[in-house]
């Protein structure tokens, strides 16, 4: 087996480096962030893809790049344009995080992302992966890049037979991930490990006779490809009912803001919530009414169900149009900082969770003649 310690580098372990450093040169996933490797572009890449997946990733990158082409574009807008943008990336806390740094950078860096692993982490929303990944990717740092990939990429080359979420299996994939990193080529070679797992040795069916470091996996010697990771069983999915209602008066929609330190802080919303045991949706709809914005309220009519994840939730949230029993246009706001009276067509504008924009595309396009 091949050195870990940090003292000795073999033969193999040399050409396992190049190896994959020939590889990557010749078959890099064609990413937008990679044409100059702007630390900008780099960073907000890095943002965008915890928890999204890379062609969804993509296409937010590209979207928000004409809006936001630097640092400054960004540091100058206000919070709700940035959610606005990220809406349906879901994690809002890293859009407001993106907005703090950027203007950090403004004031403290000369509108420049940080170039070490130090300074970047005093930065909101960077943790120690994100700052090593800019310090690698984007200025060629010799400091390694251990993400869900490139942990597969190891346990399966070193056949680690430990859970990957044990701490102690962490750090010995860390360990193992800077000996292993070129010097003066960390840029090229964490990708390189990034990309053989995104490509080849993926978490099903990875193509190990497509895998240019297949000689000096142990894994696949072993017969342990298929159990590499060790994987602790998954939490169990929790389901939760939500109703929520949209009240129309005169024409305009109601929709309230959440508060900043709730979750989806500061996007908008349509009033509603949990349904409580033995409670009708239409029943919640009205409670919830009531309980957030005062309002006595009665439902119109159905407009859908739809599903949404978060997390480890599974919430199906009920949708009704809803009217005034008694007339009031003033809420008393008991769950919300902040509400709107507005154009149906105006809904674009804010930013909603996952579950309200896909009841306002599907009332946008199923609606003609319903609430909107």
């Amino acid at each position: 087996m091949m050195e870990t310690d940090g003292k000795k580098m073999d033969s193999r372990f040399l050409l396992l480096q190049g190896s994959l450093l020939e590889w990557f040169a010749q078959f890099a996933r064609d990413l937008p962030w990679r044409i100059d490797y702007d630390p900008y572009h780099v960073w907000l890449s890095e943002i965008m893809l915890q928890q999204t997946q890379m062609e969804r990733g993509i296409f937010y990158f590209r979207r928000w790049l004409q809006r936001f082409p630097d640092i400054s574009a960004v540091a100058a807008a206000d919070e709700q344009e940035i959610l606005k943008y990220w809406e349906g990336l879901g994690y809002y806390a890293r859009a407001r995080n993106l907005l703090k740094a950027a203007r950090i950078m403004v004031e403290y860096h000369e509108a420049s992302v940080p170039d070490n692993p130090e300074a970047l982490l005093e930065l909101p929303g960077i943790g120690p992966y994100t700052a090593a990944a800019i310090a690698s990717i984007a200025y060629n740092r010799d400091v390694a890049v251990v993400d869900a990939n490139v942990e597969r990429v190891i346990t399966r080359i070193f056949d680690i037979d430990e859970p990957i979420k044990n701490p102690k299996t962490k750090n010995r994939i860390r360990k193992i991930a800077e000996t292993t990193l070129p010097k003066g080529k960390a840029r090229l070679f964490n990708q390189a490990l990034m990309d053989l797992g995104g490509i080849v040795c993926t978490p099903k069916n990875p193509l190990c006779g497509d895998c240019p470091v297949s000689g000096f996996c142990t894994a696949l010697q072993t017969g342990h490809v298929h159990e590499r990771p060790v994987i602790s069983p998954a939490g169990k999915i929790i389901p939760i009912e939500m109703a929520t209602g949209v009240l129309r008066y005169q024409g305009k929609v109601f929709i309230q803001q959440r508060r900043a330190d709730d979750v989806w802080g500061s996007l908008w919303e349509f009033p509603g919530g949990r349904m409580e045991t033995g409670e009708t949706p239409e029943a919640a709809v009205v409670r919830e009414f009531k309980e957030e914005t005062g309002f006595a309220v009665e439902v119109a009519a159905e407009i859908t169900t739809v599903v949404h994840h978060y997390m480890r939730y599974k919430v199906t949230l009920h949708g009704f149009s809803c009217r005034f029993v008694k007339t009031c246009t003033d809420p008393a706001l008991h769950a919300a900082q902040d509400f709107r009276w507005v154009n149906p067509h105006e809904l674009a504008d804010y930013g909603f969770p996952a579950g309200h924009r896909k009841l306002i595309d599907y009332m946008a396009t199923s609606c003609k003649d319903g609430p909107l």
